[in-house]
This record gives C-alpha cells, structure tokens and sequence, in this order.
C-alpha cells in the first residue's frame, strides 16, 4: 500500500469545503467570475503548510451534491466497502450566465472574437514548435506503481541486486559440492568420518580449487555439480602455505569460474559467496561487502593464517572452498574461515596468493611455495617511532624470538640479507602494510629471481635473490 494520500481520492466525511466543486454556489448569477483556486490545495505534500490535506478532498456535508454515491474513507485513498470512486475534480467552476444587452457589441461577440484570437495564436504557436521541432520529441510516461521511491536510492538498489544475480549466474555453474569420507584417529582407534565442503572448477579439464581443511584426511571424494553432475575425485596436492588444496575430476569441458585479482579490492567493495553452507543447503548465494583485507587468524589447529579478506558475507560450514567473487563474477578469494563467536566476520584468501599453486597444477608441477629464509616485521607508525626507523613503510629483518632473523644458508643469506636492513620493495612494488612482504613474495614460484630494493644504514642498495622451496615444517 502506497502511505501517501492519493489526491484523487475523497479523503473521508467532514464539513462542506468553499473549494469543492460539488457544493451548491449560492452566488448571484451576475457576480464575476471567481478567482482561481488557491494554491494551499497541495499543502498536505509540505509539512508545516497552513492548508489541511484531507479537507478539501471531503464531500460536502450539507446541500445537494452533483456526484452521488461517494462513500467515506477507510485509509489514504483507500475507499470504505461499497464506496464508489468518484471523477476527477473539476479545477474550475464553469463560468455564470451573463444577460445580453442591446445595443453596441454584444458579449458574443466578444467571446467569439478571443475564441478566434485564441485560435489564430494556437496555431502559430504550433507552427513554431513543429519548426523547431518540439513536436517530435517523445515524452516518458510517468511512472506508476503504489510506492513512491526516492530517485537517488531505487537505482542503487537495483544495480547491486542485478549485480548478485549476474554473479550467481556467471560464477554459480562451476561451483561444486565436495562430499568427503573418512578416517579419524582417536584412543579407541580409527574412526570412520564424514564432511561437506565446496569449491569451484578453474580449469575445464577437471582441475578443482578448495581449502586443504576439508579434503586433507579423505579417503572418498565425490565432486557434485551444479546441475546435477557427480564425478568422483582425487586430492591432487595439498598447499604448504595455506588453507588451499587442488582436487581433479577426470572430465573435460566442464564449466569454468572466472579468475579475478585480489590486489586491487577496496573496503567496502561488493562482494558474493556461493557455497553449500551446513551442507544441506547446496549452492547457496550470500552477499556483503569486503570489510577489511590483511587480516591474520588463529584457526582450531592452532596454525594461523594470514593475509586473508574479511567479509560480512555469510559464510558457515560447508561453505568452505567456495568462491568469494566481485560485482563483475570474478572470484577474488576462496571461503575458507568464520569467527564462531560473532556474527558476520569471515574470512577468504586472496585469490592471488592461490594463483601460482592453480597454474602449477595444470602444469602438472608439484605444488610448492617459494622461501626466502627471514624473519621480519611490517613497518607502520607506530613501529617506526618504537625503533626510531628512518621510514614509515616497508619490512624490518628482525627476530622476537632465539631464532635469527636471517635463516643460514637460505636465499636471504646468499644475497647478502642482515638483520636490521629494511627491505622497500620488490620487483619495483613497495611494501607496505596494505602489501605486506609475504603477500608480495607468495606470488612467486620456486626459483624465481627477485629484486629487493634495501635501506641500510641509511644507504639505498639492491638485491637480488633467488628463491627456494618453502620447507613443508614450517
């Protein structure tokens, strides 16, 4: 129901109105004609005007009405049972007889001359406006509905739900359902688990990312897509960076997601989840915004994981290894963690820090991580008036713990790394807290060059190293 009064309709039973037209005009007939309504018979649309809004809408309450039938008023424009909607209003009472008088020109004359005036200037106004033009423009109708709906906030709304629908549409036919059989080990002995997770296919040739927490003790895997589809599956590599796993269905021409970059995501971007949350509820679409990016977590194993996107998305278990995508249906992170203890914080990796293990796989390469052997912490504000650093960004080789924070004989030490140098950038891009070093460097593969711009002791100089494998104990 519309909750503004309809101006065309009666507005309920009150006393007579000296602006409705449907009251008797005790007026003398020879009195001139009336003066133009005032223009208070809008006020109930200005809060604070001197006019009522419903009153001049009501029928008179004594005389002979010319419109019959009109019933009372059960809401805004809302006629009672058995009310009849009355015709429009007129705007204008019609015009009092006047008494010819003999002699000179008569009032008809008169009045056909303006008609003849009138008609003459009609029809030079037309003809200027064809000239111009005006005639053949097209005029939007107005709009109907039973809501009014400010201008500057229906577009918005329609954008961002037509954007959900386009991503569920583009990324929704390669996410897949990851059923997955068992063993887990307790003091009685081995027992026979059971779990659901999701993921999507980045190749059509079968290749399948998810998180290594719902594939990592599987001894069954059954992939379900969309549309029906079961496929058995087999866990090709398990990352040793992060949450990630690569699973691989023997077919081809499957549908494929496609595969944004993460770098780039802003706070407050629109972002889609699409998972099978709890299991049950398979292939399920949630929405929300990126709510932050950086973010390090302690997981139930007691590893952390950092680096991740946090969203407000719903996401819940099963929703694992599902796809975080953009507004274009992008997928920009990989579903893989929520705080139990609140509501609407969760966690996705970065899609870039999964690319390099993707393309590893379809290489059919091992999946490894690259490792530069230090130990270091991301420069902010803060850090730099503690340890009195000439800089504000970047990472500082340094250790809190016994272990050194240049590790012997890894790359870092080769290069000629110290403890203490302040590494700005890397392959040209500078570190800093929204590019922490680490998310920089896992964009890389074992035995890439690389080369670290270094402040050292207040002297600029470069480095280049070659990266090794990330040993699977760390």
């Amino acid at each position: 129901m519309n909750d503004e009064p309809n101006p065309s309709a009666p507005q309920g039973a009150g006393g007579a109105d000296p602006l409705d037209d449907t009251q008797r005009l005790d007026v003398p007939r020879y009195a001139p004609t009336p003066d133009p309504r005032p223009d208070d018979r809008w006020a109930w649309a200005s809060p604070g005007s001197q006019g009522s809004g419903e009153r001049w809408y009501e029928p008179a309450a004594a005389g002979p009405s010319t419109t019959p039938g009109y019933g009372a008023m059960s809401g805004w424009g809302q006629p009672a049972t058995g009310a009849v909607t009355p015709p429009p209003l007129a705007y204008a009472a019609a015009p009092a007889p006047v008494h010819r008088q003999r002699g000179g020109a008569g009032v008809g004359t008169v009045v056909a001359a303006s008609l003849l005036s009138a008609v003459i200037a009609s029809g030079g106004t037309v003809a200027v406006l064809d000239r111009v033009g005006a005639l053949d423009r097209t005029v939007a109708p107005a709009a109907t509905g039973s809501a009014t709906v400010t201008g500057n906030q229906q577009p918005v709304t329609i954008d961002e739900s037509s954007a959900v629908i386009d991503v569920a549409a583009k990324v929704g036919p390669a996410v897949v359902k990851i059923d997955v059989t068992g063993q887990a080990t307790d003091p009685f002995g081995n027992v026979p688990t059971s779990g659901v997770g999701s993921g999507f296919i980045y190749d059509s040739n079968g290749w399948i990312l998810t998180n290594r927490h719902v594939v990592s003790d599987a001894t069954t895997l059954t992939v379900e897509l969309r549309d029906g589809r079961r496929f058995e599956g087999r866990v090709y590599g398990i990352d040793t960076l992060t949450d990630l796993a690569i699973v691989k269905v023997d077919q081809t021409g499957l549908p494929t997601a496609p595969i944004g970059r993460s770098d780039g995501l802003k706070i407050g971007q629109l972002v889609v989840a699409i998972g099978s949350p709890l299991g049950t509820y398979s292939f399920s679409v949630t929405s929300g915004i990126v709510s932050g990016k950086g973010r390090d977590i302690q997981v139930d194993d007691g590893s952390r994981i950092n680096n991740l996107i946090q969203t407000d998305a719903a996401i819940n278990p099963g929703n694992s290894g599902g796809p975080l995508a953009d507004a274009s249906g992008a997928v920009v992170g990989i579903n893989t963690a929520v705080a139990t203890d609140s509501s609407g914080i969760g966690f996705a990796i970065p899609i870039d820090i999964a690319r390099p293990i993707m393309d590893q796989a379809v290489a059919g390469r091992q999946l490894s991580r690259p490792w530069i052997g230090i130990r270091f912490e991301s420069i902010n504000l803060q850090l730099k008036e503690d340890r009195d650093l000439p800089v504000d960004n970047g990472a500082l080789v340094t250790t809190n713990s016994t272990e050194p924070a240049v590790v012997a004989d890894s790359p870092a030490a080769k290069a000629g790394l110290l403890e203490g140098d302040i590494i700005l950038s890397l392959n040209g891009r500078q570190v800093d807290t929204e590019h922490p070093l680490d998310a920089l460097l896992v964009q890389f593969t074992p035995g890439d060059t690389i080369t670290l711009d270094v402040l050292r002791d207040g002297t600029s100089i470069s480095l280049d190293v070659t990266l090794g494998t990330r040993p699977g104990n760390l």
